[in-house]
């Protein structure tokens, strides 16, 4: 049988509409474009139901056959959702009280979405968090109120089955997969006190000895909770919004690690900066962190919190695993320029370096093949449109909004897990009528006087790191292991000291020896040990001076005490001169 075609939905300023994806990333037949101004879209979570509001009222239709399901009169609906299994739909719509009614009217609904009936509705204040969290066989529902998690089972919302009070839950996130079902929790830290995160499972919430992991930390103003799609580990980023040290415009940021085996440690990055993105790989094994200032380092660790590969530096802020686990883009958007690195993660080998400037969004398609790239209002309002592309760098369709018009997003179609098997990475480029992307070698400007003389050498900003595997010395494209790692750090310390002694021998005047001397006599002294002992420490200190002069010609960047450690250099060599002499 083959494999279905994912949609792809768009909403922008002319109205909503779902497209085919490649190869023919056309207009669907059976699905009649709405032409109002949508205000949110959403696709269930096994793409069989799609759902939007259009400020008239909210509409879910059948994929499969575009057969409306339901269609309700709700003007005011924001925002909208789907339970794991699409049995129930929840909308949103901002709270708001008059002199009439001081107290407001529920905002959040929940509907059965075969009948048309409201469940229940609740007061939701904010937007942030305004969708109950599932598990994925909908046993379990999970809402945030007043700081408390509040637990219902079998879709049974007019009774709370369970409670979950500690000092101030700010945040938490539902584990995926079967039960039982994990719940980790953020507790932000008050006068000198730490902020804590704690794994528990549900229902078992009996006090700090019931939890599976516990983790404190300082320095958080707000976290990101991540679980894994085995629900075995989570990782938390958490965040300052101000850094103290005035070291970044981006606040302070730490990631830690915790696994419902107990296990939690804080990730240690090589590089300081800011934790720009954090992505679980779908084998739940490994997890990929950029990070650290532009160039930006990306590093992929194991569940240890040990690196597996490093990809170097580039102009990166993001990473994405494709669905199936097969490849890794590393893309830098926002204020960069949209350049994206595809590497196979099996053999750690880049596969493709497309450009995609301008772009706000980018997103996987389900089979593992393509992704579209997007550049959406209000980000930003020039240029609207997207590209579909496939991994090997090439775009096979892309699309512009009209001249006055926004695009506002694109989603794609989800599919159950295992609908598109992984297949074996291609390193040549599809064909396509549009080509590729490929950023054109860029020149540094030259002067109009100038450009008839010889090229000087250009001095670059920031100093790049190749990859792991590029790196001089490298064994080859795939990853040492512990032992070889070791082992080769042993080689290089061992090659370094011959290479020292060379130089030491190089170096020390060559006096002739008598006739009648021993091969193996010792070095002359000047009888004293304290003196023989002052002389050695100071050729150690001109020693470091020469590795500093070579640093400093091969054009790296010195620090100030560095530099004043250079200058001595003359001092050095009339005190050895004096003490060779006795004075």
């Amino acid at each position: 049988m083959a494999a279905p075609t994912p949609l792809l939905a768009v909403r922008e300023s002319s109205g909503t509409s779902l497209r085919c994806g490649p190869p023919a990333c056309e207009q669907t037949s059976s699905f009649q474009r709405d032409t109002k101004k949508s205000k949110y879209i959403a696709f269930s979570k096994d793409g069989s139901l799609f759902g939007w509001c259009n400020g008239e009222k909210v509409s879910v239709l059948k994929v499969a056959d575009s057969t409306y399901l339901q269609s309700l009169d709700l003007p005011k609906i924001a925002m909208l959702d789907f339970s794991p299994l699409g049995s129930v739909l929840v909308t949103w719509q901002p709270y708001v009280k008059t002199q009439d009614n001081p107290q407001g009217e529920p905002n959040l609904q929940l509907w059965n979405l075969h009948t048309g009936a409201i469940l229940k509705s609740f007061y939701q204040k904010k937007a942030q968090g305004w969708c109950p969290s599932w598990s994925d066989d909908e046993s379990i529902a999970v809402r945030n109120v007043n700081n408390e998690l509040h637990f219902f089972e079998n879709n049974a919302f007019d009774n709370i089955a369970n409670k979950l009070h500690l000092q101030k839950v700010s945040d938490f996130a539902l584990s995926p997969g079967p039960q039982p079902s994990k719940v980790a929790v953020y507790v932000p830290g008050s006068k000198g006190t730490p902020s804590f995160v704690r794994l528990y499972q549900y229902p078992n919430f009996g006090g700090p000895s019931s939890a599976l992991a516990n983790r404190s930390f300082f320095k958080a103003d707000k976290v990101t909770l991540l679980w894994n799609k085995k629900a075995t580990a989570v990782l938390v980023t958490a965040s300052t919004e101000v850094d103290k040290t005035g070291a970044s415009y981006y606040g302070e940021q730490t990631l830690h690690y915790l696994g419902v085996d107990g296990e939690s440690a804080v990730v240690q990055l090589p590089k300081n900066g800011p934790i720009y993105d954090v992505a679980w790989s779908p084998n739940s094994s490994e997890f990929c962190v950029v990070y650290g200032f532009m160039p930006a380092k990306a590093t992929v660790f194991n569940l240890k919190c040990s690196p597996i590969f490093d990809f170097g530096t580039g102009p990166r802020n993001a990473g994405f695993y494709s669905p199936q686990g097969h490849l890794l883009v590393l893309a830098g958007f926002g204020n960069l320029r949209g350049q994206m690195e595809v590497w196979d993660v099996k053999k750690y080998k880049q596969v493709s370096k497309p450009q995609a400037p301008d772009a706000t969004h980018f997103s996987w398609c389900p089979d593992g093949e393509h992704i579209v790239t997007a550049t959406c209002s209000p980000r930003l309002r020039v240029c609207n449109g997207y590209r579909i592309w496939h991994y090997t760098g090439t775009v096979l369709h892309q699309e512009q909004a009209p001249e006055g018009g926004e695009l506002w997003e694109v989603q794609w179609q989800p599919f159950p897990e295992g609908t598109f098997p992984e297949r074996p990475v291609r390193y040549q480029a599809v064909p396509t009528e549009l080509g590729g992307t490929e950023p054109k070698p860029s020149q540094a400007y030259r002067p109009p006087a100038l450009r008839n003389q010889p090229a000087s050498p250009i001095t670059k900003l920031h100093e790049e790191e190749p990859p792991q595997n590029l790196k001089p010395g490298s064994t080859g494209d795939k990853p040492l292991s512990k032992t070889a790692l070791k082992n080769q750090r042993k080689r290089e310390a061992k090659k370094a000291a011959k290479q020292e002694m060379k130089s030491d021998a190089s170096e020390e005047p060559v006096d002739p020896a008598p006739a009648d001397s021993a091969p193996n006599q010792p070095a002359p002294t000047s009888g004293d040990p304290e003196t023989d002992k002052k002389i050695r420490n100071l050729k150690k200190k001109l020693k470091a001076i020469e590795q500093l002069k070579d640093q400093q010609a091969a054009g790296k960047p010195l620090q100030k005490n560095q530099v004043e450690k250079i200058k001595m250099e003359p001092q050095l060599l009339q005190e050895i001169e004096n003490l060779e002499l006795g004075l």
